[in-house]
């Protein structure tokens, strides 16, 4: 069997591609970095190492790779798989979509074997706004036909795998728990047999279930650590002030979660509890700038922070350590982030009030537009006093 993965970064190798030779699948990885390729190209294999106590390692090997940009080889790869897969972060998907919509194209024509392209992303959707881009590139004919013979099912993801540097340019580190869950009401033909994935015929409450955990949580955290000068998440969630704001924030998203998809209350304070345990590895170092990255994609409307706030309203419950959250990320002003640095500026130049409505969709007159504000004069009247 053949998987076609792209992306041969860290989540790629230590994540879905492991997964995926344990199945039984041969891989081979699409990536632009001619380095990377060549590498994996020379060794056919690279090792997995676990950030937990004695560091076990495990090898993946029969791997390959394809320059991203070498279409024809691509295509060909897609024509022959039995699977096709992606980590290469939202933006991407877009530039990785005529490469796939080759090899459908190639495919169709050869066979009318089924395929299945999940796309293993950090966001909601993230198949279905890939099948868009690829669908856009294909012609009316191979358009109706993929329809029939090639799902894009939805996926969540979780794994955290922290900034990192070996000598051994393909090690790579990743933290023990995992989670991977698949649509199958969106696979056409067989279910891929992979062991870790589960499979679920509606997505979207493990999908903001993640989110809104483990996503909303690390950006708490690695904004409330920024203001208050630590360096480290795992540093920062060990400041008590840091963890009980953190861990309000995610009863307010947990009592969302309840009331929302009925989860079972006790089973979510425990997942919770794990979420926080896992922030907390010491054998997991991750910088609060790198978490904290993109303010201005993670204030959006939908996302982490302000999605599950305006959403708690719905339910009678008010966000107020949600709040606390966006206020520090409008407060993200790291120098070597554009997005910090647009933030910043709008700020200085139009007042903070314009920047939360601009760039959250919160409404003036809406009761977690005063939530914001009063913890961001706080936050600022802090940091002056420091």
């Amino acid at each position: 069997m053949l998987a076609v993965h792209f992306g041969a970064g860290n989540i790629g190798r230590g994540f879905i591609g492991q997964l995926l030779h344990q199945a039984g699948y041969e891989v081979c990885f699409i990536d632009v970095n001619q380095e990377l390729v060549d590498e994996i190209n020379s060794r056919k294999a690279y090792s997995v190492q676990l950030a937990m106590e004695g560091t076990p390692v495990s090898v993946v090997e029969g791997v390959r790779a394809i320059h991203g940009q070498d279409t024809e080889a691509v295509a060909e790869a897609i024509a022959k798989a039995d699977l096709v897969t992606t980590a290469v972060g939202p933006n991407v998907l877009p530039h990785i979509a005529p490469a796939i919509a080759a090899g459908i194209t190639r495919r169709i024509a050869q066979s009318d074997r089924p395929l299945n392209v999940i796309a293993c992303e950090n966001m909601i959707g993230g198949s279905e706004q890939l099948k868009t881009h690829v669908f856009a590139k294909l012609d009316d004919i191979a358009r109706e036909k993929a329809q029939e013979l090639v799902g894009f099912p939805n996926a969540a993801v979780d794994r955290i795998v922290p900034l990192q540097k070996h000598e051994d340019k393909l090690l790579v580190t990743v933290e023990p728990f995992f989670e991977w869950a698949v649509d199958q009401s969106r696979i056409i033909g067989d279910i891929p047999q992979i062991e870790g994935v589960t499979y679920v015929n509606d997505l979207t409450p493990y999908i903001e279930r993640k989110l809104y955990t483990v996503n909303t949580g690390h950006a708490v955290i690695a904004y409330l650590g920024f203001q208050m000068g630590y360096a480290a998440i795992d540093e920062a969630i060990r400041d008590d002030e840091i963890l009980r704001a953190t861990r309000q924030a995610l009863q307010e998203t947990g009592a969302l979660l309840v009331a929302k998809h009925g989860f079972d209350k006790g089973q979510h304070e425990a997942y919770v509890e794990k979420i926080l345990g896992r922030f907390a590895n010491p054998y997991i170092t991750d910088q609060v700038t790198r978490v904290g990255r993109s303010p201005i994609r993670k204030l959006a409307p939908q996302d982490r922070l302000v999605g599950p706030a305006m959403q708690c309203f719905d339910y009678g419950i008010v966000p107020e350590h949600l709040g606390l959250g966006i206020a520090a990320a409008l407060l993200f002003d790291f120098r070597e982030d554009p997005e910090a640095v647009q933030l910043t500026e709008e700020i200085k130049q139009f007042g903070l009030e314009h920047v939360l409505k601009t760039y959250t969709g919160i409404r003036v007159n809406h009761a977690l537009f005063s939530i914001v504000m009063n913890h961001a004069r706080e936050l600022q009247a802090r940091r002056k006093t420091n």
